[in-house]
C-alpha cells in the first residue's frame, strides 16, 4: 500500500508532530511505501504572510497545489491528513478525491468545529460551536485571544461545513477516543466513517520493578491543563509533586509550596522519572484529545490520577488503572494523591493493570494493524461506490 501523509507542523513542536513521525515509521515497518508531505508554520514570517494566510485559510490554494503535485508524482493509494491548519486546509480532501486516492483525516483536536480547537472557553468545556454557528467564537476571541484571527478560523470552519467537505470528500476519519467520536458525530460528521484508533507508542520495555517514590506531572504549563488546580492541591500535601514541562504559567508556579519545577526534561530522563513515580497526575480542565502522557505512563506501569472529564474519563478506569477526580477540585486531587502515596500495594496493582491496558491497546503493532484495517475498509467502500455508480 502506498500512503502519502500530509501534516502541517506547529511552530512549537508538540505531541501531534511526534505522533505523525512515529506513525509514518510504523507504517513503513509494516511494509507500506510511505512519503510525508510536511508544511511548517515557521514559513509564516511577516505580517503580510500572516494576513495572506488568514485570508486563504478556507482553501489554502498554494498548499492544496503542493498536495496535488505530490499525489500526481507519488501516486498513493491513500492520502492521510493530520493537521491541515493553516497552510493546507480541508480543501485538500476534495482535490485528492478527484484524483482517485482514498482520503483519511485524523482528528487530533476539535478544529473542524471549534476555532479554539479544544471545545473550551473561560476555563470550562464549551460546545456552542459544535452544532451552532462557528462565528459565535468571534465574540469571545477563542483563537489566541484575537477576534480577527478567530474570524479567519471560523470562516474556514463555516465554509467547509456548508460545502459538505466532511460528508462528501473524506473517506474515513480517525478519532482517538470513543468520547471524541461522539463529539464529532454531534458536529455532523458521518458516524459510519468515523473509526476509533488511539495513537501508538513504542514499548519502552518492562516496567521498573523496584520501590517507587513521588508524584509526577508531565506536560504543558497552561490553564487548560489544570496546573492552577494542581498548585492548590499541592499546598495541601505532605510531600511535593514534581512538575516537568514549560509553558505560560511557569512564573505563577515558581516558589509554590508543594511543587518542584523540573523544567523541560530530555526524553530518557522523563521516561526514567515516570517509571519510578508512584503515579502520574493529569488534572486537565478540557476534554483532551488523547494525551500521550497517559499512554507513556501506562507503558511504564504507572497509574494515572486524572480529572473525570472528556476522554480522560474513558481512558482511566477508576480504581483499576488509576483514580478519577472531579475536574477543578484541588481537595479531591490532593486526597487521591495521598491515597496512592499511603497505599503502595494498591498503586502497584493499578500499575500492573495500566501496563496490561497499554499492551492491549497502545502498542505500535496493535495501532498500526488498526490503521491498516481502516485504510482497507475505506478502499473497499470506495470500490463499492464506484461499482454502484458505473
Amino acid at each position: 500500500m502506498r500512503v502519502l501523509i500530509v501534516h502541517n507542523h506547529y511552530q512549537i513542536r508538540g505531541g501531534e508532530d511526534a505522533v505523525v513521525e512515529h506513525e509514518a515509521a510504523a507504517l513503513a515497518a509494516a511494509g507500506c511505501t510511505v512519503e510525508t508531505l510536511a508544511f511548517h508554520n515557521d514559513d509564516i514570517r511577516t505580517p503580510l504572510d500572516r494576513l495572506r494566510t488568514a485570508f486563504e485559510a478556507p482553501h489554502a490554494p498554494r498548499g492544496v497545489a503542493r498536495v496535488v503535485a505530490a499525489v500526481e508524482r507519488f501516486r498513493p493509494d491513500v492520502v492521510h491528513a493530520h493537521n491541515t491548519f493553516p497552510l493546507v486546509s480541508p480543501a485538500m480532501h476534495g482535490a485528492v478525491r478527484a484524483l482517485g486516492p482514498v482520503t483519511v483525516q485524523t482528528l487530533h483536536n476539535f478544529r473542524l468545529a471549534c476555532a479554539g480547537a479544544m471545545l473550551m472557553r473561560d476555563g470550562a468545556p464549551c460546545e456552542t460551536c459544535l452544532t451552532g454557528s462557528s462565528y459565535a467564537a468571534v465574540r469571545h476571541a477563542c483563537y489566541r485571544g484575537s477576534r480577527i484571527g478567530t474570524f479567519a478560523v471560523a470562516r474556514m470552519i463555516d465554509r467547509h461545513r456548508r460545502a459538505g467537505t466532511w460528508t462528501r470528500d473524506v473517506d474515513a476519519f480517525v478519532a482517538l477516543t470513543e468520547f471524541a467520536r461522539g463529539r464529532f458525530v454531534a458536529a455532523g460528521l458521518p458516524a459510519h466513517r468515523i473509526f476509533v484508533k488511539p495513537n501508538g507508542l513504542p514499548d519502552p520495555g518492562p516496567p521498573h520493578d523496584g520501590p517507587r517514590d513521588g508524584i509526577l506531572y508531565a506536560g504543558r504549563l497552561s490553564p487548560e491543563k489544570g496546573v492552577e488546580v494542581l498548585k492548590e492541591a499541592a499546598a495541601r500535601l505532605a510531600a511535593p509533586v514534581d512538575v516537568a514541562g514549560e509553558g505560560p504559567l511557569r512564573a505563577m508556579l515558581e516558589g509554590a509550596p508543594g511543587l518542584t519545577l523540573l523544567g523541560a526534561l530530555p526524553r530518557p530522563e522523563m521516561r526514567d522519572r515516570m517509571g519510578r513515580a508512584v503515579a502520574l497526575v493529569v488534572p486537565s480542565l478540557w476534554y483532551e484529545g488523547l494525551p500521550m502522557v497517559v499512554a507513556e505512563s501506562f507503558a511504564a506501569g504507572t497509574p494515572v490520577i486524572a480529572s473525570r472529564i472528556g476522554a480522560l474519563a474513558g481512558l482511566i478506569e477508576d480504581g483499576v488503572t488509576g483514580l478519577l477526580v472531579a475536574p477543578g477540585d484541588p481537595a479531591a486531587l490532593a486526597d487521591a494523591i495521598e491515597r496512592l502515596r499511603a497505599r503502595p500495594e494498591e498503586a502497584r496493582r493499578m500499575g500492573r493493570a495500566a501496563r496490561a491496558a497499554y499492551l492491549r491497546d497502545w502498542t505500535e503493532a496493535a495501532t498500526t494493524a488498526a490503521l491498516l484495517s481502516i485504510y482497507r475498509t475505506a478502499l473497499a467502500a470506495r470500490l463499492r461506490a464506484q461499482r454502484e455508480s458505473a
